[in-house]
């Protein structure tokens, strides 16, 4: 028997050599940082590698070999999900049992995910902000470092965050958003004792609510204590009651507003030297289907780049943004690499376009979600066989277009979408009836899987999938659209009530 639990302890202290050994300096100042809360500063900061930690979250009986939970959830929290196999554990696993043995706190989830959004010149700029409240001679080394001196000095705690609200109007209002979403998780929490009368009054109020009771594992408070939340069912016990009206808050964009958003389509169909035949059949499907989804559309028709680029700022302006869920704009037209061209034969760059939208440029939409639909080449016109065309603009080949890749034409700040029709240099193709492989595999997959519960992403996978499988009448064309985002959630359109318009 001793025997085989010294053969265990030797296996279960291989495993964490060896997680130790994929772990970097900035994995081990997050675990240290998760762990705040958990371990005492004075040891915490002692602390030079990843199996100082593990040796002080054993210490403490966090940590051993018949269970390592707490050590797969760390790992989750920081992202190294290749790393859970070496404990058994796969991502799904684990989130699975979050609910019922996690000890990371909402509060240190919240700064975490702060911190991983901090770029350093957002950085700079809060330290310019706080420069009264930080020691002269301090030298900030991260966006941890930063949190924690502020915990440090009593500025920043689990029941005050407004500092970092203060900072973040001017820095990056975008990040509002997850101290929103924390905050309304606190909205409710006090202690309840053993009183059947109070435990009544409180279950009929929940149910009205329609929120469900459920065993609380934060890990937060002295007692025992019960979630309340809207899927987790549990059993009340002693102690305190903790309210959270959206226990999936951070997973996906909220879609539940009275107006679910504007949709602009933008569909350039005669040129001075063209005509896009079949553009008409894709705007009219965008305009039922995203009618459909619940969207306001609106449409234009053979814009100037000059009128595209005075269109995007009457948007951006607009005050009715702000009781909308997100906003969809879709733009059908010629293109070449990172932009399209107005019907005056005038490119735009896209990552123009998109720019009017910013938390910054457009407060009004901070924190939701952009979508960006383009049907254009990103590509020089190939000569294709009859019934079908390109969208590239026959090229001047005395000034050729300098290539923008993808993610150079999307914004950097969050919650943007950028779905293109093809890959950059490459042509896209239309049906001059039936219009273009991309708009009417999109417009089809948005009506099979939106009821279906599919976010936006895995509905554009099925999309690429569509297109690639199509070929022109000779068999020797083919497509590949491609999407980018910086999207922080799920976009999920709510299901309509009525049936899918074709």
């Amino acid at each position: 028997s001793s025997n085989m639990e010294d053969d265990v302890s030797l296996k279960f202290h291989q495993q964490l050599l060896l997680i130790s050994e994929n772990l970097v300096t900035e994995d081990v100042a997050a675990l240290k940082f998760l762990c705040t809360d958990l371990l005492h500063l004075r040891k915490l900061e002692g602390v030079k590698s990843t199996l100082d930690i593990f040796k002080l979250l054993m210490a403490q009986e966090y940590l051993n070999a018949e269970d390592t939970f707490l050590l797969a959830e760390l790992l989750y929290r920081i992202k190294c999900h290749s790393l859970l196999e070496k404990l058994g554990y796969t991502k799904e696993k684990v989130q699975e049992r979050l609910h019922e043995k996690g000890r990371v706190s909402p509060y240190r989830q919240m700064l975490y995910e702060l911190s991983e959004n901090i770029t350093n010149e957002m950085l700079k700029e809060i330290i310019f902000l706080l420069q009264n409240h930080l020691p002269k001679r301090w030298i900030t080394l991260s966006a941890l470092d930063l949190l924690i001196l502020l915990e440090k000095q009593g500025l920043l705690t689990k029941d005050n965050v407004q500092i970092l609200e203060d900072v973040f109007v001017t820095v990056s209002p975008d990040l509002l958003e997850t101290i929103k979403c924390y905050k309304e998780a606190k909205v409710l929490c006090y202690n309840i004792f053993s009183s059947p009368d109070v435990w009544t009054a409180v279950a009929k109020l929940l149910k009205e609510l329609g929120v469900l009771p459920s065993l609380c594992s934060t890990g937060m408070h002295k007692r025992r204590c019960v979630l309340l939340c809207s899927e987790q069912e549990g059993t009340a016990v002693d102690g305190v009651f903790y309210f959270n009206p959206q226990l999936d808050s951070n997973t996906w964009y909220k879609m539940d507003g009275p107006h679910r958003g504007f949709c602009i389509i933008i569909n350039n169909v005669n040129f001075n030297s063209s005509q896009r035949k079949g553009s008409c059949k894709d705007a009219e499907q965008l305009e039922r289907v995203f009618t459909w989804l619940g969207l306001d559309v609106r449409t234009y028709t053979d814009l100037t780049s000059g009128d595209i680029r005075s269109l995007m700022q009457t948007w951006q302006h607009l005050q009715a943004h702000k009781d909308r869920n997100c906003f969809i704009c879709c733009i059908l037209s010629h293109g070449e690499s990172g932009a399209i061209y107005g019907t005056d034969e005038k490119l735009v760059l896209i990552r123009t376009l998109m720019s009017h939208f910013t938390a910054k440029q457009c407060p009004q939409l901070a924190a939701k979600p952009k979508l960006f639909f383009i049907q254009a080449c990103q590509g020089n016109k190939i000569q294709c066989p009859v019934y079908v065309d390109t969208d590239a603009q026959t090229p001047d080949l005395s000034s050729m277009q300098e290539s923008f890749p993808l993610f150079e034409s999307i914004p950097e700040e969050a919650d943007f979408l950028l779905s293109m029709a093809t890959v950059d240099g490459c042509v896209s193709f239309r049906h001059i009836e039936e219009g273009t492989w991309y708009i009417q595999a999109l417009c089809s997959k948005l009506q099979l899987l939106v009821p279906r519960g599919e976010d936006i992403l895995s509905i554009l996978t099925q999309v690429n999938e569509d297109v690639a499988r199509r070929v022109n009448p000779s068999g020797t064309k083919k497509q590949m659209p491609q999407p980018a985002y910086t999207l922080r959630r799920k976009f999920i359109f709510p299901i309509p009530t009525a049936p899918p318009p074709s």
